[in-house]
């Protein structure tokens, strides 16, 4: 259960303004603005000056965001403070957020193309999940990789958000409108809505939509009025595409604002989490920043759920102060940015290794990359599917690599069971790597 903040000590709110305060407040302050911290943590901020309870600190705090806070949508009263952090945040992550590859030759190409194709999907599996989804990565994957239809409704959902995610790639340079917003709703929630009428339009009030614990059933959230929703897509269109009207706000908190604002409006009868994530990606990529492609972002959002959604609490809770969201997503993306840098030093390494067994033009690169693993994980088990999933390429490839590897002595072939085969290293295996 979260706690809501204390009321606003008037008296110390001014004297805030006016710089009666210890001094010693300024950087305690200054250290819960860093994080976004909300009243639950910085009520135990230790050690306070002498006279200054935590009620009375919280009433500094709210002084010093509204000192510098700019009104983000005014006719919901949301608003922000973009901390020293979150400056600096942007601004080291337009430095840093380069492309990992350096050469447009066919290899790097399709490096690219490998690290997109396994980036999409992780993306797309995550928010699902997010949402309810409940299926393994391994069987999702499988079904993406393969075009092989869903089976039940979680598949649905992450064979939905792939579809969306590629198509919004491929018009990332086109505007919003009402009918493009409608129309990746419709991709994002085919065939998964209770009735298929509500996938691609809005809601009305006679849909009576809230937001519930899914445990509890506990109300958490009752959006605006669905007469609310014509003049929010206006403004939200015109966000999104005319990002030089009005105070600047960097593209990144942007894009941020922009999945907020689509979750507290909630203008869809469901799908709208996965909508507000999508319209974020389609933002982000639109301002140029095109390596979003590569990197999964509701993957680090589902391993901190709980976080993500105390983040729009917070908000609701503090007067519809972004700043705990913008705070929270600015850290995702960090994570989500370092975990893509990771997989790619990973795998250039794992290439690298798999270079010194290509001899004489007998082995491919895949190949290699096959018999490295092995070399690494010599209690492993493959299979055409693992094989797949792990290069990303089609079941006769991956087929035919490992019979090949198989004739040449460096596999054995084992029957799994009835059907299925696998594959391990052969009793000459070490041997024929030796020679390499």
């Amino acid at each position: 259960m979260i706690e809501r903040p204390p009321k606003i000590d008037a008296k110390a709110y001014a004297n805030y303004f006016i710089g009666r305060v210890d001094d010693a407040v300024y950087p305690i302050v200054e250290r819960i603005n860093d994080d976004y911290e909300y009243w639950d943590k910085a009520k135990y901020k230790k050690p306070l000056p002498k006279g200054v309870a935590p009620e009375m600190l919280w009433s500094y705090v709210k002084a010093s965001r509204l000192w510098g806070s700019i009104p983000v949508w005014p006719k919901y009263g949301v608003k922000l403070q973009v901390t020293n952090n979150m400056q600096r945040f942007c601004h080291e992550f337009d430095m840093n957020f380069g492309s990992f590859w350096d050469s447009d030759a066919p290899a790097a190409k399709t490096e690219k193309m490998q690290y997109q194709t396994y980036s999409l999907m992780e993306e797309a599996i995550y928010s699902s999940t997010i949402e309810g989804a409940s299926t393994t990565r391994r069987i999702a994957k499988d079904m993406l990789l393969r075009g092989i239809t869903p089976k039940d409704k979680s598949q649905q959902m992450i064979f939905n958000n792939y579809q969306t995610i590629q198509y919004i790639a491929q018009h990332k340079d086109e505007p919003l409108t009402e009918a493009s917003l409608l129309y990746i709703h419709r991709l994002m929630t085919n065939k998964t809505m209770k009735s298929e009428a509500d996938a691609g339009r809005f809601r009305t009030d006679a849909d009576n939509i809230v937001v519930q614990n899914d445990l509890t059933g506990e109300i958490v959230f009752i959006p605006p009025s669905a007469t609310d929703i014509p003049q929010f897509i206006s403004d939200l269109c015109k966000f999104f595409n005319s990002a030089k009207e009005g105070p600047f706000i960097h593209p990144i908190i942007r894009g941020i604002i922009i999945h907020y604002m689509v979750a507290y409006v909630h203008p869809f009868v469901d799908g709208n989490g996965r909508t507000a994530r999508a319209l974020f990606y389609w933002y982000l990529m639109r301002e140029g920043y095109q390596l979003t492609e590569y990197m999964s972002i509701s993957r680090m959002i589902m391993e901190s759920k709980t976080s993500y959604e105390n983040a729009y609490r917070y908000c609701d809770y503090d007067d519809n102060d972004i700043g705990y969201f913008v705070s929270y997503n600015l850290r995702v993306l960090g994570l989500s940015y370092r975990k893509l840098k990771e997989y790619v030093n990973r795998k250039r390494k794992e290439k690298l290794a798999a270079t010194s067994l290509m001899a004489n033009g007998k082995l491919t690169e895949r190949q290699s990359m096959i018999l490295q693993y092995l070399h690494d994980n010599p209690d492993e088990r493959l299979t055409v599917k693992d094989v797949e999933l792990r290069l990303a390429v089609t079941t006769m490839t991956a087929r035919k690599d490992l019979s090949y590897l198989v004739k040449e002595g460096y596999l054995q072939e084992i029957q799994l069971n009835s059907i299925k085969r696998g594959y391990i290293r052969s009793e000459r295996f070490d041997e024929l790597i030796k020679r390499k």
